[in-house]
């Protein structure tokens, strides 16, 4: 890649996408290929180290026998997408989650609940979204390639009162993710 070092490299998945959330687990596969991300860390090689999709079990696998913990979990996470066992699990164990999709690839826009609460609060779908995930604690990372949506996306300096984030954590799942379904991340696989 003609780089020095990366800043972060993560595990994408614990199973191959063709196997994703089978019973198949690779827990010890997924040992061998943090072998190889804690050895390239200590070179110099990679700044931080994590995981992406893992499960309890998955992270207590990598756990039982690491000389680094994973730095980050990041894993699909938006109003109607809590997995509030597995944040509560990350942060016990100081993993940091990363909720990619925070917005659920846009379907989350559509939603009327999620925009009545929005316009409770005076902003727009989005940024309640990603507000959202922000006060579970873990880190958004909305997708955008709009500098106006960068821009909107920023401002998330209101709270949602504990009341609303209930509510919007009780959300009806979306379980259609238009043209993204195709992922398997997005495939309605039970998460356990």
């Amino acid at each position: 890649m003609g780089l020095d070092y990366l800043d972060q490299m993560i595990i994408h998945s614990p199973q191959p996408w063709t196997e994703f959330r089978v019973e198949k687990r690779y827990f010890e596969e997924n040992k061998e290929v943090w072998r190889a991300l804690e050895d390239a860390q200590a070179a110099g090689k990679v700044r931080v180290i994590g995981v992406s999709n893992f499960l309890s079990d998955d992270l207590e696998s990598l756990l039982s026998d690491c000389r680094v913990k994973p730095a980050v979990n990041q894993i699909l996470l938006h109003i109607s997408n809590t997995d509030t066992a597995l944040v509560d699990y990350c942060k016990e164990q100081n993993i940091q989650v990363e909720a990619y999709s925070p917005i659920a690839h846009g379907e989350a826009l559509k939603n009327p609940a999620i925009a009545k609460m929005a316009e409770k609060y005076g902003v727009f779908a989005a940024q309640l979204c990603i507000r959202y995930v922000i006060q579970l604690g873990t880190v958004a990372l909305p997708k955008t390639a709009d500098p106006d949506h960068m821009k909107s996306n920023a401002h998330v300096d209101f709270v949602i009162s504990d009341e609303d984030m209930k509510l919007l954590t009780n959300v009806e799942h979306i379980s259609d993710y238009g043209d993204f379904n195709m992922f398997p991340v997005f495939s309605g696989k039970p998460l356990a």
